[in-house]
């Protein structure tokens, strides 16, 4: 509001100005008084323009993300979330979803920075982005070291192996070599249960690297999130999903412990998102169906954050979807 008070005080001084201009010299002659008309109409135009761009400030003020990119981490490669096109331009489900969310914030869109998943939340705490946009589980460890915004989307782990392979339990894979993303869910749950099952462990640092170990037979079966061993089947016939789990962790963002208020944010914008159904679409445009009822997909979660982890604010609100 300063910047508008300026401006409207320079277009009153500019007025006056003229205006005295003009009685001084009334007794001059026509020439004279031709010349204080067109100082006095310049006068006026620039009293006019100062008005307009007074206006125009308020807008202005309450998007302080103009002109800037909205800073994140993904793991480029892993499809169909961040992946590069045959043009060499992001693309991915993830990413049309963080460049969604960055607009409705009032940012240039999104600035997505390649990091791989095992080093991706040291960045995070380093400050080197604002948010983790890679598909990130939420997991009570993860809960205590930084925030989550609600969950975008539902889990699951799968083992991509190929066709003609069978998997009836997890007793199956005893001896078998598993190709994972370092760092990964898929990775620390593989960590936690190979004593029980008896696998190997063969880990990269890009998840197409391990479906490629599976492909030319290096590894028995890839693990990985089940939209993303689902989505790998589709675009690979040489190899299908051969087991599923469920469990109880969804994908969302994750920010530094003290970006309360960007996290709050950016769960509004993701609560406005499934009120309107853009965030469905885009499920429909990836992964070629609905997202299933009941799911993070569609379900506004009370509060900011995930209910019952540390960071959660049970605060009750309504999101304003029209303010950047």
């Amino acid at each position: 509001m300063q910047g508008v008070n300026t401006i409207a005080a320079l277009a009153a001084a500019v007025s006056r100005k003229h205006s005295v201009a003009l009685l001084g010299h009334a007794r001059l002659g026509r020439a004279r008084l031709g010349h204080t008309r067109l100082g006095h109409k310049a006068g006026l135009m620039l009293a006019a323009v100062a008005a307009g761009l007074a206006l125009s400030l308020p807008a202005h003020a309450d998007n302080p993300n103009q002109g800037k990119k909205f800073k994140v981490a993904a793991d480029v490669g892993l499809v169909p979330f961040f992946m590069r096109g045959t043009d060499g331009k992001m693309d991915g489900f993830s990413n049309d979803l963080t460049q969604e969310v960055a607009q409705r914030m009032g940012y240039d869109g999104a600035e997505v920075i390649d990091t791989p998943f095992s080093a991706i939340f040291a960045g995070l705490f380093s400050s080197r982005y604002d948010m983790v946009a890679a598909p990130t589980n939420t997991t009570l460890e993860r809960a205590q070291q930084m925030l989550f915004a609600e969950p975008y989307m539902a889990g699951g782990l799968s083992f991509l192996a190929k066709k003609g392979a069978t998997v009836n339990s997890l007793e199956d894979l005893k001896g078998k070599t598993i190709a994972v993303n370092n760092g990964s869910f898929s990775d620390r749950w593989l960590q936690d249960n190979q004593e029980k099952y008896g696998y190997k462990i063969q880990r990269f640092n890009k998840n197409t690297d391990a479906v490629q170990a599976v492909a030319i037979g290096r590894a028995f079966a890839n693990m990985s999130e089940t939209p993303l061993a689902r989505y790998i089947a589709t675009q690979t016939p040489a190899l299908a999903p051969v087991y599923d789990m469920t469990t109880e962790a969804n994908y969302a963002f994750a920010f530094r412990k003290d970006d309360t208020a960007l996290r709050n944010r950016v769960d509004e914008v993701l609560e406005c998102m499934k009120q309107d159904g853009s965030l469905s679409k885009l499920h429909v445009k990836w992964f070629g169906t609905e997202p299933n009822a009941g799911t993070a997909m569609t379900v506004i979660f009370p509060g900011y954050g995930v209910p019952d982890f540390p960071g959660y604010e049970p605060t009750e609100h309504t999101p304003d979807c029209s303010r950047p």
